[in-house]
């Protein structure tokens, strides 16, 4: 009985492709699996069944079939995989519990993405959808003597449809969806004479936001984009092939990075939001570096009561921005008054060409790649209240101390100031209130050049603006040469080589806040911190003077130089048993050339030369030969390292393998940012080491009517790459982790006409052995005698512990409102610690104080032979807190449960035409957003259902389909990431889309 090939063949991952007709096999017994979908997981072209290694691959039916539009669906069916957006135009692709959880411009990936064999650096592939493909390859484990660098989880490879010789043929598919959603995709096939043929396709997408604006009303997170990819195919001779390859991608909309924040609130604005759970709500800003630095309290300790008090945008102890807002409790409704900017393009040029020579075959595969992204976005989505009595009192007093000048008799450190004078706030007041306090207010606008609101370079609107910037450009090229054998004999090879370089450019992060343009003009006309710039603004500075007047993160420039030499030799020990051994050498080399800039506080009234040139930024060190120029040294790390894998496989028969195999798994490490104010922390991390262990059964039986693979797994991982936050920057340490897991993947077929796929996994990724880290939500490490301290100066936090701390840091705030502490003015009111919410899972209380001063003052004197810290029981100043054991918690993204499941039936009718109806379920399991843990980081299990039904007429030559996702309308969250301290701790969460449905229309020709 025929059946569909077009949606049968490879409908399932890790599975056989189902035939366009039942295949007979020598007994004259119909068989229901007689085509195969071919991979070349091994680089060399094999059945699905017949590899030793962990590889699920869908077909283009396939992948149309089960609705997998782009990676994000990919994950819901394959076992042990899990992919989300993240917090910085980036991504992670997650296999069996490793992903991408370094940040950074020097990370490598863990899964490595691949276009035809060859790796992709910094792709924009998980923004675009998928469109004429051959397939989609996922191998699970270490790939290293095989493909790219050495990716540690796996490997996901997209390959393209290449032209077809001698055949024209042209297809087209119109889909039409709610949220007006319109997507186009079309292709062409042309020869040109035998040996010659050109393929073009691509897609359009565009459809209205996912997301309700309540500010405005408008919808959010919309789409605009498009891809075309053209091949050309050359065959010369039976021995010759030649493919080239070119695609573009481009998106321009108002795609929202950052899909919604939530926040357990903290009233006491020390942590900004609480330990215990995830609510609805925004963060206490007075507990960010904009609401430390511009309150009453911080101003008085630089300008004195009188001034602190007029200045002061808030006071710590009082309501912030966000104390009258009510965050919608939905993920797709939020408040902005900046609506996102998203712009993403790529463009990859590949060509590969197959030469044979008798019993041997020469690879060789080159591939360039530009990539760019730009996003701006609201950085706390909410919308800020500006109308509280200390908000107002500022605005107030800007404005009258820019039309009356500075009040006489200012304590030191003022005593050049010209009695009198409004020079000093004129600036100030003309750029962030040009039409006076009541008026709209304005926000430096992030300008490559670092111009911002006292350049005239400005957002204004009614409300105090507060956006962020991820950007990043980047290009590589890599060459690939694999020279492999088809003897006869139980003796073949593969040997190869890759080079590959990478660069990465004006990779920024900008945070742009009216309270940062306000404080630094506050700070710069008053030149506090003790600088000692001249108090006039109308001369002329030395450029070590100029500043920037909002955060600033900047990677200048970022090199990659990679090789890798790698062979495998294949023996087959009998007709049934086969021994694969392979080993790698790889070479990694990497520069990176980058600052950054906390809001500076000189002189903000102009901004013409180099804004990083300023006692206020981190850097790596500068050329002593190039002082004053700030032309900066790169960092430069390398790490090499020799991995393999050995594999046994035994054929119980034709159609059941068993094999096991050791692979080594290697991943380089990288550099670490510079951080402003300086942190401490390693310059540098190491590199990943994996040993993998994993053993398989691929079956099929009943005459190919079920497919059964089992696959389990263990990994002994060290120094896996974690990213955490500090100082508004990613940093990266390693942990070391045990993995192990099972995984089952099925297909059923009743009949010709029936095909149920099934999958099943297990995972169990923890972190193994005593790794202690401060738990950024908790810095008091649980322990109800510390004291948890939210820094004036800068944001940060630190952790006071030992003896009487409470006491201690009473007595020392104490000192500093007396203005007893060395360079700091009296009156600034800082109060003793208090506890948090007894729901807030927080078991230490929290105080305002200076860390630096209270770390200072336990070595001051408290009586003959004692310090201060000492009359208190022994003072620790811990800073970014106490440390905590994470042994035994669980990996990141690494969901304990996966299962899939789907059905299909073809109806067929006497005509030639069919029905094919089909309904898939997947189900993925508890799993957490960092390594901490706890309720706070866990994300909730989740439920994706689609279904369709598509018509299909006689001969395939049309369809009709109508088909809808996410049935259940599940707000299914895939992902988090946590702010640091200076930014509220929120966090930012990630999610699956909405409930989508629609029809769509196909042809060919």
């Amino acid at each position: 009985m025929r059946v569909r090939a077009s949606l049968l063949a490879g409908i399932c991952a890790s599975a056989i492709a189902f035939p366009a007709f039942a295949q007979e096999t020598e007994d004259d017994q119909p068989r229901l699996g007689g085509n195969v979908i071919i991979v070349t997981a091994q680089r060399q072209n094999q059945s699905l069944q017949e590899v030793p290694i962990a590889v699920s691959a869908f077909d283009a039916e396939a992948l149309e079939a089960q609705q997998i539009e782009n990676a994000s669906d990919l994950q819901l069916t394959l076992p042990n995989v899990s992919f989300t957006k993240s917090n910085f135009t980036g991504s992670s692709f997650t296999i069996r519990g490793i992903g991408d959880l370094c940040v950074g411009t020097s990370c490598d990936a863990a899964t490595g993405i691949h276009t035809n064999g060859s790796p992709l650096f910094g792709t924009r592939l998980f923004e675009t959808e998928y469109f004429d493909l051959e397939r989609v390859e996922v191998l699970r484990g270490p790939q290293g003597t095989l493909f790219g660098r050495n990716a540690t989880s796996g490997v996901v490879n997209v390959v393209t449809h290449k032209p077809e010789l001698g055949i024209f043929g042209a297809s087209g598919e119109f889909e039409y969806g709610n949220f007006n959603s319109i997507k186009a995709k079309g292709m062409i096939n042309v020869p040109i004479g035998d040996t010659l043929a050109l393929r073009a396709a691509g897609f359009y997408l565009n459809r209205d936001g996912y997301t309700t604006n309540i500010y405005d009303g408008n919808d959010l997170d919309d789409r605009d984009m498009y891809a075309i990819r053209g091949s050309l195919r050359w065959e010369p001779t039976a021995n010759t092939t030649l493919d080239i390859m070119g695609y573009y991608f481009r998106e321009d909309d108002k795609r929202m990075r950052i899909q919604k924040q939530q926040c357990q609130r903290d009233p006491t604005g020390v942590l900004g939001c609480l330990n215990n759970r995830r609510d609805f709500d925004n963060t206490n800003t007075n507990s960010t570096f904009t609401g430390t630095l511009g309150s009453v309290e911080f101003l008085t300790t630089q300008l004195g009561a009188a001034l602190g008090n007029s200045f002061g945008l808030n006071s710590l102890y009082g309501p912030d921005l966000y104390s009258t807002f009510d965050e919608p409790d939905d993920v797709r409704t939020v408040g902005t008054s900046f609506t996102p900017e998203y712009f993403a393009d790529e463009l990859q040029v590949q060509a590969h060409l197959d030469q044979r020579f008798g019993n041997m075959n020469l690879s060789l595969t080159g591939m360039y790649q530009e990539t760019s992204v730009d996003s701006r976005q609201d950085y706390n989505l909410g919308i800020p209240g500006r109308n509280s009595v200390q908000f107002q009192t500022a605005l107030n007093s800007l404005a009258f101390f820019a039309a009356n000048g500075v009040p006489t008799g200012l304590p030191a450190p003022f005593p050049a100031f010209v009695p009198g004078s409004s020079a000093y706030f004129s600036p100030v007041y003309n750029a962030l209130t040009p039409n006076g306090p009541n008026g709209t207010l304005c926000t430096s606008d992030t300008l490559l050049s670092n111009q911002g609101a006292f350049e005239g370079q400005s957002i204004c609107s009614d409300l105090p603006g507060a956006f962020d910037r991820s950007r990043s450009n980047g290009k590589s090229w890599s060459g690939e040469a694999i020279l492999s054998s088809d003897f006869d004999g139980p003796f073949n090879f593969l040997i190869g080589g890759i080079y590959a370089e990478a660069e990465a450019f004006n990779t920024d992060y900008y945070v742009n806040a009216f309270a940062i343009d306000y404080i630094t003009g506050i700070l710069g006309s008053f030149t506090s911190f003790g600088s000692t710039v001249d108090a006039d603004p109308t001369n002329d500075l030395p450029p070590s003077y100029l500043a920037t007047s909002f955060y600033r993160n900047n990677t200048d420039y970022f090199k990659l130089k990679s090789y890798g030499l790698f062979g495998e030799v294949y023996f087959d020990v009998s007709d049934r048993l086969k021994l694969t051994a392979g080993i790698r050498y790889n070479n990694d080399k990497k520069a990176l050339t980058a600052r950054t800039t906390l809001a500076n506080f000189l002189n903000p009234y102009s901004n013409n030369g180099d804004p990083f040139d300023s006692p206020f930024v981190g850097s790596f060190d500068a050329d002593p030969g190039t002082a004053g120029n700030q032309l900066f040294q790169a960092r430069q790390v390398g790490f090499d390292k020799i991995t393999g894998r050995v594999v046994l496989d035994f054929e119980l028969s034709p159609d059941n393998l068993l094999y096991a195999s050791y692979s080594r798994g290697y991943k380089s490490g990288g550099i670490n940012p510079p951080l402003s104010p300086v942190f401490s922390v390693s310059e540098s991390f190491g590199p990943e080491a994996l040993n993998a262990f994993e053993i398989g059964s691929k079956n099929t039986f009943f005459n190919g009517g079920l497919q059964v693979n089992l696959t389990g797994f263990y990994y002994d991982y060290s120094s896996l790459q974690l990213s955490r936050i500090i100082a508004r920057t990613s940093v990266n340490d390693t942990i070391d982790a045990k993995i192990w897991g099972l995984e089952l993947e099925s297909i059923m077929r009743p009949s010709d006409n029936w095909l149920i796929n099934m999958n099943l996994s297990y995972l169990n990724a923890k972190v193994a052995g005593d790794q202690f880290f401060s738990n950024p939500r908790d810095p008091g490490g649980g322990d109800p005698t510390a004291v948890i301290i939210k820094d004036i100066t800068n944001g940060a936090l630190c952790a006071v512990t030992g003896g009487n701390a409470n006491g201690y840091v009473a007595q020392v705030n104490n000192l500093i409102n007396a203005g007893l502490v060395p360079g700091l003015q009296p009156g600034a009111n800082l109060q003793a610690p208090a506890p948090f919410p007894s729901d807030g899972g927080i078991a230490s209380n929290g105080a305002f104080s200076i860390c630096g001063a209270l770390d200072a003052l336990t070595a001051a004197p408290a009586a003959p032979g004692v310090t201060l810290g000492q009359a208190f029981g022994g003072i620790q100043v811990l800073s970014p807190g106490v440390e905590v054991n994470l042994k035994g918690n669980k990996l990141p993204q690494a969901p304990e449960f996966k299962a899939s499941i789907g059905v299909q039936y073809t109806a067929e009718f006497g005509n030639g035409m069919s029905l094919v109806p089909r309904f898939d379920l997947a189900f993925t399991g508890e799993q957490y957003g960092n390594v901490f843990n706890g309720r706070v980081n866990r994300v909730a299990p989740f439920v994706q259902a689609n279904a369709s039904i598509q018509l299909n007429g006689t001969d395939d030559r049309w369809f009709v389909r109508g088909f809808v996702q996410n049935i259940f309308d599940s707000d299914s969250v895939t992902g988090l990431y946590v702010t640091d301290a200076s930014s509220g701790l929120f966090t930012n969460i990630f999610t699956l889309d909405p409930r989508r449905y629609g029809i769509a229309v196909g042809a060919k020709f």
